[in-house]
Protein backbone atom coordinates (compact mmCIF):
# COMPACT_ATOMS: atom_id res chain seq x y z
CA UNK A 1 0.00 0.00 0.00
CA UNK A 2 1.19 3.52 -0.71
CA UNK A 3 0.23 6.41 1.55
CA UNK A 4 0.83 10.06 2.12
CA UNK A 5 0.15 12.25 5.13
CA UNK A 6 -3.09 14.20 5.17
CA UNK A 7 -2.36 17.93 5.52
CA UNK A 8 -3.53 19.67 8.66
CA UNK A 9 -6.84 21.49 8.37
CA UNK A 10 -6.37 25.23 8.05
CA UNK A 11 -10.00 26.21 7.66
CA UNK A 12 -13.38 25.23 8.95
CA UNK A 13 -14.12 22.91 6.03
CA UNK A 14 -12.19 19.64 6.25
CA UNK A 15 -11.15 17.71 3.18
CA UNK A 16 -12.89 14.44 2.40
CA UNK A 17 -10.42 11.61 2.81
CA UNK A 18 -10.38 8.79 0.28
CA UNK A 19 -8.68 5.40 0.11
CA UNK A 20 -8.54 3.40 -3.14
CA UNK A 21 -8.63 -0.40 -3.25
CA UNK A 22 -7.96 -1.76 -6.73
CA UNK A 23 -5.73 -4.61 -7.88
CA UNK A 24 -4.76 -2.69 -11.02
CA UNK A 25 -1.87 -0.76 -9.47
CA UNK A 26 -1.45 1.74 -12.32
CA UNK A 27 -5.16 2.60 -12.30
CA UNK A 28 -5.12 3.03 -8.53
CA UNK A 29 -2.05 5.27 -8.68
CA UNK A 30 -3.50 7.39 -11.49
CA UNK A 31 -6.76 7.85 -9.60
CA UNK A 32 -4.84 8.74 -6.43
CA UNK A 33 -2.78 11.27 -8.39
CA UNK A 34 -5.96 12.78 -9.82
CA UNK A 35 -7.29 13.37 -6.31
CA UNK A 36 -4.19 15.38 -5.45
CA UNK A 37 -5.38 18.03 -7.93
CA UNK A 38 -9.01 18.13 -6.80
CA UNK A 39 -9.97 20.64 -4.14
CA UNK A 40 -11.79 19.16 -1.18
CA UNK A 41 -10.33 15.66 -1.42
CA UNK A 42 -7.26 14.04 0.11
CA UNK A 43 -6.21 10.56 -0.97
CA UNK A 44 -4.76 8.66 1.99
CA UNK A 45 -3.32 5.93 -0.20
CA UNK A 46 -4.02 2.81 -2.21
CA UNK A 47 -4.23 -0.91 -1.61
CA UNK A 48 -4.26 -3.73 -4.17
CA UNK A 49 -5.90 -6.56 -2.21
CA UNK A 50 -8.73 -7.28 0.19
CA UNK A 51 -6.25 -8.01 2.97
CA UNK A 52 -4.27 -4.84 2.38
CA UNK A 53 -7.42 -2.79 1.88
CA UNK A 54 -9.03 -3.87 5.14
CA UNK A 55 -5.80 -3.14 7.01
CA UNK A 56 -5.48 0.28 5.37
CA UNK A 57 -9.04 1.31 6.19
CA UNK A 58 -8.62 0.22 9.80
CA UNK A 59 -5.36 2.15 10.08
CA UNK A 60 -6.34 5.37 8.30
CA UNK A 61 -10.14 5.58 8.81
CA UNK A 62 -10.99 7.36 5.51
CA UNK A 63 -14.34 9.00 4.84
CA UNK A 64 -14.74 7.14 1.54
CA UNK A 65 -13.38 3.92 0.06
CA UNK A 66 -13.30 3.46 -3.70
CA UNK A 67 -13.53 -0.32 -4.08
CA UNK A 68 -12.89 -2.54 -7.09
CA UNK A 69 -15.01 -5.68 -7.38
CA UNK A 70 -12.42 -8.19 -8.56
CA UNK A 71 -9.36 -8.29 -6.32
CA UNK A 72 -6.56 -10.83 -6.43
CA UNK A 73 -7.27 -12.34 -3.02
CA UNK A 74 -11.02 -11.92 -2.81
CA UNK A 75 -14.21 -10.09 -3.68
CA UNK A 76 -14.58 -6.35 -3.22
CA UNK A 77 -18.32 -6.56 -2.55
CA UNK A 78 -17.77 -9.00 0.31
CA UNK A 79 -15.03 -6.71 1.64
CA UNK A 80 -17.49 -3.82 1.42
CA UNK A 81 -19.95 -5.69 3.64
CA UNK A 82 -17.21 -6.22 6.24
CA UNK A 83 -16.20 -2.56 6.21
CA UNK A 84 -19.69 -1.07 6.32
CA UNK A 85 -20.54 -3.33 9.24
CA UNK A 86 -17.36 -2.39 11.08
CA UNK A 87 -17.51 1.35 10.29
CA UNK A 88 -21.15 2.54 10.17
CA UNK A 89 -20.23 6.03 8.87
CA UNK A 90 -17.92 4.80 6.10
CA UNK A 91 -19.04 5.38 2.51
CA UNK A 92 -17.99 2.81 -0.06
CA UNK A 93 -18.23 3.50 -3.79
CA UNK A 94 -17.83 0.35 -5.86
CA UNK A 95 -16.18 0.50 -9.28
CA UNK A 96 -16.75 -2.23 -11.83
CA UNK A 97 -16.14 -2.77 -15.52
CA UNK A 98 -19.17 -5.10 -15.66
CA UNK A 99 -22.44 -4.06 -14.03
CA UNK A 100 -25.48 -6.32 -14.04
CA UNK A 101 -28.55 -6.85 -11.87
CA UNK A 102 -26.77 -9.38 -9.64
CA UNK A 103 -23.96 -6.93 -8.88
CA UNK A 104 -26.43 -4.11 -8.25
CA UNK A 105 -28.27 -6.23 -5.71
CA UNK A 106 -25.07 -7.45 -4.02
CA UNK A 107 -23.58 -3.97 -3.81
CA UNK A 108 -26.74 -2.50 -2.28
CA UNK A 109 -27.00 -5.37 0.21
CA UNK A 110 -23.33 -4.91 1.20
CA UNK A 111 -24.02 -1.32 2.24
CA UNK A 112 -22.27 0.42 -0.65
CA UNK A 113 -23.55 3.94 -1.29
CA UNK A 114 -22.90 3.89 -5.04
CA UNK A 115 -21.95 1.71 -7.98
CA UNK A 116 -19.97 3.38 -10.76
CA UNK A 117 -18.67 2.08 -14.09
CA UNK A 118 -14.91 1.77 -14.15
CA UNK A 119 -14.93 3.11 -17.69
CA UNK A 120 -16.57 6.34 -16.54
CA UNK A 121 -14.63 9.59 -16.57
CA UNK A 122 -13.10 11.22 -13.51
CA UNK A 123 -15.81 13.87 -13.27
CA UNK A 124 -18.48 11.17 -13.00
CA UNK A 125 -16.57 9.49 -10.19
CA UNK A 126 -15.99 12.80 -8.39
CA UNK A 127 -19.66 13.72 -8.69
CA UNK A 128 -20.64 10.45 -7.05
CA UNK A 129 -18.08 10.91 -4.27
CA UNK A 130 -19.42 14.40 -3.55
CA UNK A 131 -23.10 13.48 -3.45
CA UNK A 132 -23.27 9.89 -2.21
CA UNK A 133 -24.13 9.23 1.38
CA UNK A 134 -24.52 6.32 3.72
CA UNK A 135 -28.04 4.92 3.54
CA UNK A 136 -28.46 5.88 -0.12
CA UNK A 137 -27.52 3.90 -3.21
CA UNK A 138 -26.64 5.78 -6.38
CA UNK A 139 -26.46 4.06 -9.77
CA UNK A 140 -25.94 5.65 -13.21
CA UNK A 141 -29.35 5.95 -14.88
CA UNK A 142 -28.25 3.98 -17.97
CA UNK A 143 -27.72 0.88 -15.83
CA UNK A 144 -31.09 1.16 -14.13
CA UNK A 145 -32.71 1.50 -17.56
CA UNK A 146 -31.03 -1.72 -18.68
CA UNK A 147 -32.74 -3.55 -15.80
CA UNK A 148 -36.19 -2.23 -16.57
CA UNK A 149 -36.84 -4.18 -19.75
CA UNK A 150 -40.46 -4.80 -20.62
CA UNK A 151 -43.10 -5.97 -18.21
CA UNK A 152 -46.87 -6.48 -18.25
CA UNK A 153 -49.14 -3.81 -16.78
CA UNK A 154 -49.44 -3.80 -12.99
CA UNK A 155 -52.28 -2.49 -10.86
CA UNK A 156 -51.78 0.86 -9.17
CA UNK A 157 -50.02 0.05 -5.86
CA UNK A 158 -51.73 3.00 -4.20
CA UNK A 159 -48.68 4.94 -3.11
CA UNK A 160 -49.41 8.17 -1.28
CA UNK A 161 -48.01 11.49 -2.49
CA UNK A 162 -45.45 11.43 0.34
CA UNK A 163 -44.42 7.85 -0.47
CA UNK A 164 -43.87 8.89 -4.09
CA UNK A 165 -41.71 11.79 -2.90
CA UNK A 166 -39.59 9.39 -0.86
CA UNK A 167 -39.40 6.95 -3.77
CA UNK A 168 -38.17 9.65 -6.17
CA UNK A 169 -35.48 10.67 -3.72
CA UNK A 170 -34.40 7.05 -3.26
CA UNK A 171 -34.14 6.80 -7.06
CA UNK A 172 -31.75 9.77 -6.96
CA UNK A 173 -29.53 7.98 -4.45
CA UNK A 174 -30.50 10.18 -1.50
CA UNK A 175 -30.01 8.70 1.95
CA UNK A 176 -32.72 8.42 4.59
CA UNK A 177 -31.21 11.16 6.76
CA UNK A 178 -31.23 13.67 3.93
CA UNK A 179 -34.73 12.64 2.86
CA UNK A 180 -35.96 13.26 6.39
CA UNK A 181 -34.28 16.68 6.45
CA UNK A 182 -35.58 17.71 3.03
CA UNK A 183 -39.14 16.66 3.85
CA UNK A 184 -39.00 18.02 7.42
CA UNK A 185 -39.90 14.67 8.95
CA UNK A 186 -38.10 12.35 11.34
CA UNK A 187 -35.83 9.54 10.19
CA UNK A 188 -38.21 7.11 11.90
CA UNK A 189 -41.12 8.46 9.85
CA UNK A 190 -39.00 8.22 6.70
CA UNK A 191 -38.25 4.57 7.45
CA UNK A 192 -41.98 4.02 7.88
CA UNK A 193 -42.67 5.46 4.44
CA UNK A 194 -39.96 3.24 2.93
CA UNK A 195 -41.40 0.18 4.66
CA UNK A 196 -44.88 0.99 3.34
CA UNK A 197 -43.80 1.57 -0.26
CA UNK A 198 -41.73 -1.64 -0.26
CA UNK A 199 -44.80 -3.55 0.92
CA UNK A 200 -47.08 -1.93 -1.65
CA UNK A 201 -44.65 -2.61 -4.50
CA UNK A 202 -43.83 -6.12 -3.32
CA UNK A 203 -40.12 -5.20 -3.22
CA UNK A 204 -37.47 -6.57 -0.88
CA UNK A 205 -35.00 -3.68 -1.06
CA UNK A 206 -34.87 0.02 -1.90
CA UNK A 207 -33.08 -0.73 -5.18
CA UNK A 208 -35.70 -3.28 -6.19
CA UNK A 209 -38.44 -0.78 -5.34
CA UNK A 210 -36.86 1.87 -7.59
CA UNK A 211 -36.51 -0.55 -10.51
CA UNK A 212 -40.07 -1.87 -10.08
CA UNK A 213 -41.49 1.65 -9.83
CA UNK A 214 -39.63 2.70 -12.97
CA UNK A 215 -40.98 -0.32 -14.83
CA UNK A 216 -44.50 0.65 -13.85
CA UNK A 217 -43.98 4.27 -14.88
CA UNK A 218 -44.51 5.51 -11.32
CA UNK A 219 -41.32 7.54 -11.34
CA UNK A 220 -39.40 9.28 -14.09
CA UNK A 221 -36.03 9.63 -12.41
CA UNK A 222 -33.99 7.99 -15.13
CA UNK A 223 -32.80 10.74 -17.46
CA UNK A 224 -30.72 10.02 -20.52
CA UNK A 225 -27.01 9.60 -19.78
Amino acid sequence: MSTHTEPSATGEVLATTVLIIDDHLVFAQLLAQAFSHVEGFVCLGTATSVTGGLAAVRAHRPDIVVMDVRLGDGDGVSATAVLTHEFPELRVVILSAYIDSALLSRAAAAGACALVPKAGDLQEILSVLRTSERGGFSVPPRFLRSLMGSSPPHPDPGLTARELEVLRMLAAGVGLGTIAHELSISVSTTRGHVKNLLAKLGAHSQLEAVVMAARRGLIHALPSA
